[in-house]
C-alpha cells in the first residue's frame, strides 16, 4: 500500500508533480530566460530587460503584433455574434428539420484538421480572386472560432430555465423583448467567455493564418515562426512571455466569467 499524506497517496502526489513539471517547466524556463542579459539563449548572463527593449524597438515585430491583435479582436467579435445566434437557433429550434445537418456543419471545425481548413479557405479566396491580407485572415479565424463560441453559449442556454422567458411573455413581452430583457443578461457571462476563448484561439493561430495571409500582413505567430527557423533569439523569449501573459489574463477572465455564469444559473434555477 502506498503511504498517504493528507489523505492523498505519495504516488498520486508524485504523478501530479511530474505531470505539472512536464507541462509547465519549459514555459517557466522560457520566461526566466526572457530576462537573460546574454545574447546566447543557453548561457545565463544575468538579469536584464534588454530583450523586451529590443522587441519594443523592432518595428516589424510590433507591426505583426498589432496585426494579430486587430485580427483577434475583429474575428472574436464577429464569431461571438454569429456563434451566439447559432447557439440560440440550436437551443430553441427543436422543430427545425435541418437542425442535425446545421449542427454537424457548425461543429465540423472542431474535429477537422487545421491544415484542411486552411487549404479550403485558401482555395476559396483564390477562387473569389480576393486579395489576401487582414480581412481574409479575420474571416478564416471567424470560421475557426465561431464553433467554440456556439458550444459555450449553447451549454449555458441548455441549462437555463425557459420558464423565465415564458413568464416575461405572460407579462406582455414579445419574444424578442423577452430574450433581450431576461435571457441575454443571464447568458452574457457565457458570451463574454466565448469571446475571450475566440480571441485567444485567434491570437496564437499559425496554420490557418499562414494559408490565408498575404504580403505585409503577417501575424505575430507567423513572424515568430519565421524567426525561429533561423535560430532562437533571446528577443523571441521576451515576445513569447508577453503573449503568454496576455493569454493568461484572457483565460483567467474567461474562467471568472464561466464561474459567474454557473452562479447565476444556480440562483435562477427554480426551487
Amino acid at each position: 500500500m502506498a503511504r498517504k499524506v493528507g489523505g492523498i497517496s505519495r504516488f498520486n502526489i508524485t504523478s501530479l508533480a511530474l505531470g505539472l513539471a512536464f507541462l509547465y517547466l519549459p514555459i517557466v524556463i522560457l520566461v526566466i530566460y526572457s530576462f537573460n542579459e546574454s545574447r546566447l539563449v543557453t548561457v545565463w548572463g544575468g538579469w536584464s530587460l534588454r530583450w523586451y527593449h529590443e522587441f519594443f524597438n523592432d518595428r516589424a515585430m510590433l507591426d505583426a503584433a498589432w496585426m494579430s491583435l486587430r485580427v483577434a479582436a475583429v474575428s472574436a467579435t464577429v464569431a461571438t455574434l454569429l456563434g451566439t445566434l447559432a447557439a440560440v437557433g440550436l437551443a430553441r429550434g427543436e422543430r427545425f428539420k435541418g437542425r442535425a445537418l446545421f449542427s454537424g456543419m457548425l461543429y465540423s471545425p472542431l474535429v477537422m484538421p487545421e491544415v484542411i481548413s486552411g487549404l479550403s479557405l485558401l482555395l476559396l479566396f483564390v477562387g473569389l480572386n480576393a486579395e489576401r491580407g487582414f480581412w481574409t485572415v479575420a474571416i478564416a479565424h471567424t470560421t475557426l472560432t465561431m464553433c467554440f463560441v456556439t458550444v459555450v453559449v449553447q451549454s449555458r442556454l441548455a441549462s437555463l430555465d425557459r420558464s423565465l422567458e415564458e413568464a416575461a411573455m405572460d407579462l406582455g413581452c414579445d419574444p424578442l423583448r423577452a430574450f433581450l430583457s431576461v435571457t441575454l443578461p443571464l447568458i452574457l457571462p457565457a458570451i463574454a467567455a466565448g469571446w475571450m476563448l475566440a480571441f485567444t484561439l485567434s491570437l496564437d493561430d499559425v496554420v490557418i493564418a499562414s494559408f490565408t495571409t498575404g504580403p505585409g500582413s503577417a501575424t505575430l505567430p507567423i513572424r515568430i515562426y519565421s524567426e525561429v527557423r533561423l535560430g532562437v533569439k533571446p528577443e523571441i523569449n521576451a515576445i513569447c512571455t508577453l503573449v503568454l501573459g496576455l493569454i493568461t489574463v484572457v483565460i483567467v477572465a474567461a474562467s471568472f466569467a464561466t464561474k459567474l455564469t454557473s452562479a447565476r444559473g444556480e440562483s435562477a434555477a427554480p426551487l
